[in-house]
């Protein structure tokens, strides 16, 4: 064990037995840890070395993280997550919302495909105004005319040259001429009218559609051209008494 020289600078002073004895124990001790060291394995230091070290959240700038901005981080990390996951949510509901709305198309197309759209009614047509009804000239001329348009209607044969002739011979034009000196008249059936008609044959060839009276100028004339019809063939063939 080495000595111990006190300096020279200052005060001697007795060494006591316990003195002595405190500095032995310190020395002992210095011996029992450099013996240690000796003894230890040489790969605790290369395990120590080579641990690896806890890793510490830090800052942008470098400086460990303190427990408000760990928590910070914490809030935001869960804000991320929760809209990651609601963005999720409304791409699901807009892809269902879609499918939805092509399926109600399709629908909708079938449909019409099916039962197609029936078509409007069509509008009745407008009925012709009625024609008004013809009018003739209360003359011969009137008279012929409007006998004519009936016997067409009811397809007795005569024109207005061989009705005009035998009525200018018969009674000169006057529809109320009556003749009271031939063998008719003796008889008691005098001829009257435009075309000299007796009553018995009126009654027998009077024209439906004119008045029942022997010296109506359009009843006379189409009786009278009705008679010839059925005798001669028509009224143009008489140029005579008939």
């Amino acid at each position: 064990m080495p000595g111990f020289t006190l300096p020279r600078t200052v005060r001697t002073t007795r060494i006591t037995r316990a003195h002595k004895i405190s500095a032995a124990v310190v020395a002992s001790a210095s011996c029992a840890a450099a013996l240690a060291l000796t003894a230890a394995p040489s790969n605790v230091q290369t395990t120590a070395a080579h641990a690896p070290a806890a890793v510490k959240p830090v800052s942008a700038n470098g400086l460990p993280l303190t427990a408000k901005e760990r928590a910070d981080d914490g809030k935001k990390d869960q804000q991320l997550a929760s809209s990651l996951t609601a963005g999720l949510k409304v791409t699901a509901v807009a892809k269902q919302g879609h499918a939805a709305k092509q399926a109600a198309d399709r629908s909708a197309d079938r449909k019409v495909i099916a039962a197609p759209k029936a078509a409007a009614p069509k509008a009745a047509p407008k009925a012709a105004p009625k024609a008004s009804p013809k009018r003739y000239a209360n003359n011969l001329d009137g008279w012929i005319r409007e006998s004519l348009d009936i016997m067409k209607s009811k397809r007795i044969p005569g024109s207005y040259e061989g009705l005009h002739r035998n009525i200018m011979r018969e009674s000169s034009g006057n529809p109320n001429a009556v003749n009271d000196w031939d063998i008719n008249a003796i008889n008691g059936i005098p001829s009257k009218g435009l075309l000299q008609v007796i009553q018995p044959t009126f009654n027998t060839y009077h024209v439906s559609g004119t008045p029942h009276k022997l010296t109506d100028p359009v009843a006379n004339i189409t009786a009278a051209a009705n008679y010839a019809a059925h005798r001669y063939g028509s009224i143009d063939n008489v140029n005579s008494a008939y």
